[in-house]
């Protein structure tokens, strides 16, 4: 019994990063589309373009990549997507929209900076976050692993090329391309590089702490002896 509790208890940990991870992705996300003018991600900077050409919004646009790109994925693999990948491509998109939906969009240019740079390690803090369970990686990171796999490039490699191709389509459709953009695409991964490990770090830690207390509960009682 006390591994099933066990085991239990790292699931839910596992979920709720993953959860955690992606509400404060798409606040993130929402923080450098609040300040445009500097830049954004160029991912986003896609989805906006669609956004501005086609209408809809930027979170459906999300949505709708990470639906192309996931069925593409699947049938070259001939696999099943993961559950986590599918919560993440319809998650970040509601939550982009929702994040989008309530933020103001800060008037002084210092103010700006300030958001960007903010949104920015945000975005890289909750990446790590909703990687560290494993659950499933997102639609994006999965073409990416399926590219490196298929023709045996670096992952920054591959991962540079994609962004890059993303950006110029985005700035084609009319998207906020700007030095956040470039920012973003040479910087995120690094800071990605510190954020996974701490975030699989503070998994480990509340597992093992939660493990202990169970071994502690179930631990039997000493009986009391009296001379």
């Amino acid at each position: 019994m006390s591994y099933f509790i066990k085991e239990k208890h790292r699931n839910l940990l596992r979920w709720s990063f993953f959860f955690i991870g992606l509400v404060i992705l798409g606040l993130g996300i929402s923080m450098t589309m609040q300040v445009k003018e500097f830049g954004i991600g160029p991912w986003d900077v896609f989805h906006y373009g669609l956004f501005l050409q086609f209408g809809l919004t930027v979170g459906t646009w999300s949505i709708i990549a990470g639906l192309l790109i996931v069925t593409v994925s699947s049938v070259i693999q001939k696999t099943w997507p993961q559950v986590g990948t599918l919560l993440n491509m319809v998650l970040i998109g509601l939550f982009i929209d929702f994040f989008n939906w309530i933020l103001p969009e800060p008037e002084t240019l210092i103010m700006q900076f300030i958001i960007f740079i903010a949104g920015t390690f945000v975005i890289a803090l909750e990446i790590g976050i909703y990687v560290a369970p494993d659950i499933g990686a997102g639609p994006r990171d999965s073409l990416m692993l399926l590219i490196t796999k298929a023709t045996g490039w670096k992952v920054a490699s591959v991962r540079n090329g994609i962004e890059i191709i993303v950006a110029i389509l985005g700035f084609a459709l009319g998207g906020p391309v700007g030095a956040g953009t470039v920012f973003t695409a040479l910087f995120l991964g690094t800071f990605v590089g510190y954020t996974l490990p701490q975030a699989k770090l503070w998994l480990q830690y509340l597992i093992m702490k939660g493990d202990l207390y169970e071994d502690i509960y179930q631990r039997p009682l000493r009986a009391n002896h009296h001379d």
